[in-house]
Protein backbone atom coordinates (compact mmCIF):
# COMPACT_ATOMS: atom_id res chain seq x y z
CA UNK A 1 0.00 0.00 0.00
CA UNK A 2 3.07 2.52 0.92
CA UNK A 3 4.62 1.41 -2.83
CA UNK A 4 1.55 2.37 -4.21
CA UNK A 5 1.14 5.96 -2.46
CA UNK A 6 5.22 6.44 -3.17
CA UNK A 7 4.81 5.72 -7.05
CA UNK A 8 1.44 8.65 -6.99
CA UNK A 9 3.26 10.92 -5.06
CA UNK A 10 6.66 10.82 -6.80
CA UNK A 11 5.28 10.13 -10.78
CA UNK A 12 7.45 11.79 -12.81
CA UNK A 13 10.02 13.24 -10.19
CA UNK A 14 13.07 12.48 -11.54
CA UNK A 15 14.63 12.28 -8.15
CA UNK A 16 12.56 9.59 -7.00
CA UNK A 17 13.34 5.59 -8.97
CA UNK A 18 12.05 2.60 -8.04
CA UNK A 19 14.40 -0.16 -9.07
CA UNK A 20 12.49 -3.12 -8.02
CA UNK A 21 8.97 -3.82 -5.92
CA UNK A 22 11.16 -3.70 -2.47
CA UNK A 23 14.17 -1.36 -3.24
CA UNK A 24 13.85 2.57 -4.10
CA UNK A 25 16.92 5.22 -5.37
CA UNK A 26 15.89 8.98 -4.16
CA UNK A 27 18.42 11.12 -5.07
CA UNK A 28 18.26 14.65 -2.62
CA UNK A 29 19.11 18.20 -4.07
CA UNK A 30 20.08 18.47 -7.60
CA UNK A 31 22.03 16.81 -10.19
CA UNK A 32 24.77 19.86 -10.51
CA UNK A 33 24.35 20.50 -6.97
CA UNK A 34 27.32 19.49 -5.20
CA UNK A 35 25.81 18.44 -1.91
CA UNK A 36 23.77 16.01 -3.73
CA UNK A 37 23.38 12.41 -2.87
CA UNK A 38 21.48 9.21 -3.13
CA UNK A 39 19.49 6.97 -1.02
CA UNK A 40 19.41 3.31 -1.72
CA UNK A 41 16.41 1.85 0.24
CA UNK A 42 15.55 -1.54 0.17
CA UNK A 43 12.66 -2.85 2.58
CA UNK A 44 12.94 -6.37 3.87
CA UNK A 45 10.26 -8.74 3.67
CA UNK A 46 9.34 -7.65 7.45
CA UNK A 47 8.84 -3.95 6.84
CA UNK A 48 7.94 -1.58 8.53
CA UNK A 49 7.92 -3.47 11.71
CA UNK A 50 11.82 -3.81 10.75
CA UNK A 51 13.91 -0.70 9.88
CA UNK A 52 14.67 -0.58 5.49
CA UNK A 53 18.21 -0.79 4.61
CA UNK A 54 19.60 2.63 4.04
CA UNK A 55 22.84 2.54 2.15
CA UNK A 56 24.67 5.54 -0.19
CA UNK A 57 26.81 3.62 -1.97
CA UNK A 58 25.61 4.18 -5.07
CA UNK A 59 28.32 5.82 -8.09
CA UNK A 60 27.09 9.77 -7.64
CA UNK A 61 28.08 9.33 -4.04
CA UNK A 62 31.80 8.75 -4.58
CA UNK A 63 32.53 12.11 -4.40
CA UNK A 64 30.93 11.85 -0.41
CA UNK A 65 33.59 11.70 2.44
CA UNK A 66 33.24 8.60 4.61
CA UNK A 67 32.76 10.93 7.45
CA UNK A 68 29.59 12.49 5.79
CA UNK A 69 28.44 9.48 4.44
CA UNK A 70 28.40 7.95 8.09
CA UNK A 71 26.95 11.17 9.67
CA UNK A 72 23.78 10.93 7.16
CA UNK A 73 23.64 7.24 8.12
CA UNK A 74 22.91 7.74 11.79
CA UNK A 75 20.61 10.85 11.56
CA UNK A 76 18.52 8.39 8.94
CA UNK A 77 18.92 5.59 11.65
CA UNK A 78 17.47 7.86 14.48
CA UNK A 79 14.42 9.33 11.78
CA UNK A 80 13.71 5.30 11.10
CA UNK A 81 13.63 4.59 14.43
CA UNK A 82 11.00 7.39 15.72
CA UNK A 83 9.19 6.41 12.67
CA UNK A 84 9.29 2.10 13.59
CA UNK A 85 6.21 0.42 13.00
CA UNK A 86 4.30 2.77 10.37
CA UNK A 87 5.01 3.31 6.68
CA UNK A 88 7.87 5.71 6.44
CA UNK A 89 9.45 6.39 3.13
CA UNK A 90 8.06 9.34 2.82
CA UNK A 91 8.43 11.19 5.91
CA UNK A 92 12.31 10.12 5.65
CA UNK A 93 12.74 11.11 2.10
CA UNK A 94 10.93 14.66 2.87
CA UNK A 95 12.92 14.69 6.06
CA UNK A 96 15.78 14.13 4.19
CA UNK A 97 15.21 17.07 1.56
CA UNK A 98 14.70 19.54 4.53
CA UNK A 99 17.70 18.65 6.67
CA UNK A 100 20.45 18.49 3.01
CA UNK A 101 22.22 21.43 4.44
CA UNK A 102 22.65 20.04 8.32
CA UNK A 103 23.56 16.64 6.99
CA UNK A 104 26.35 17.73 4.31
CA UNK A 105 27.27 20.78 6.48
CA UNK A 106 30.97 18.63 7.23
CA UNK A 107 30.83 17.67 3.34
CA UNK A 108 34.34 18.12 1.80
CA UNK A 109 34.25 16.66 -1.75
CA UNK A 110 36.64 13.41 -1.81
CA UNK A 111 39.28 13.46 -5.10
CA UNK A 112 39.76 10.02 -6.74
CA UNK A 113 42.86 9.48 -8.33
CA UNK A 114 42.48 7.06 -11.48
CA UNK A 115 45.67 4.88 -11.21
CA UNK A 116 46.55 2.55 -14.11
CA UNK A 117 48.87 -0.25 -13.48
CA UNK A 118 50.92 -2.51 -16.38
CA UNK A 119 50.83 -6.07 -15.53
CA UNK A 120 53.09 -8.13 -15.68
CA UNK A 121 53.37 -9.30 -19.19
CA UNK A 122 50.30 -11.86 -18.87
CA UNK A 123 48.12 -9.51 -20.76
CA UNK A 124 48.45 -10.17 -24.36
CA UNK A 125 49.52 -7.34 -25.79
CA UNK A 126 48.37 -6.06 -29.39
CA UNK A 127 51.35 -4.14 -31.24
CA UNK A 128 50.26 -1.10 -33.15
CA UNK A 129 50.78 -1.82 -36.92
CA UNK A 130 52.69 0.69 -38.98
CA UNK A 131 51.70 1.06 -42.26
CA UNK A 132 53.40 -1.47 -44.77
CA UNK A 133 55.53 0.17 -48.04
CA UNK A 134 56.37 -1.81 -50.86
CA UNK A 135 60.18 -1.38 -52.45
CA UNK A 136 58.54 1.47 -55.09
CA UNK A 137 56.95 3.52 -52.63
CA UNK A 138 59.91 3.41 -50.95
CA UNK A 139 62.53 3.96 -53.66
CA UNK A 140 60.40 7.46 -54.48
CA UNK A 141 60.18 8.58 -50.96
CA UNK A 142 64.37 8.25 -50.64
CA UNK A 143 64.55 9.95 -53.88
CA UNK A 144 62.50 13.35 -52.78
CA UNK A 145 64.34 13.34 -49.37
CA UNK A 146 67.78 14.72 -48.91
CA UNK A 147 70.44 12.53 -46.66
CA UNK A 148 68.57 13.85 -43.51
CA UNK A 149 65.34 11.94 -44.63
CA UNK A 150 63.71 15.96 -44.90
CA UNK A 151 61.88 16.97 -47.90
CA UNK A 152 63.08 19.77 -50.06
CA UNK A 153 61.37 23.01 -49.98
CA UNK A 154 58.35 23.20 -52.46
CA UNK A 155 58.27 19.64 -52.79
CA UNK A 156 54.80 19.48 -53.30
CA UNK A 157 53.97 22.56 -55.25
CA UNK A 158 52.79 22.47 -58.95
CA UNK A 159 55.04 23.32 -61.28
CA UNK A 160 53.55 26.09 -63.47
CA UNK A 161 54.96 26.01 -66.71
CA UNK A 162 54.00 21.87 -66.54
CA UNK A 163 50.48 22.81 -65.43
CA UNK A 164 50.00 25.82 -67.95
CA UNK A 165 51.25 23.68 -71.19
CA UNK A 166 48.55 21.39 -70.37
CA UNK A 167 46.00 23.47 -69.60
CA UNK A 168 46.78 26.45 -71.92
CA UNK A 169 47.42 29.69 -70.95
CA UNK A 170 45.04 33.18 -72.07
CA UNK A 171 46.11 32.99 -75.74
CA UNK A 172 44.23 30.12 -76.40
CA UNK A 173 41.16 30.76 -75.38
Amino acid sequence: MELEALLSIYEGDECFKEISSSSFQFRIGDLDDTIAFILDVTWPETYPETSPEITLDSFFNNKISAETKQLILSKLGEQVEANLGTAMMYTLFEWAKENKMELMENHKPVIIAVTTSIGDGNTAKKKERKEQLTKSQKRKIVNKTDHKGVLPRGWDWIDVVKHLSRTGGRDDE
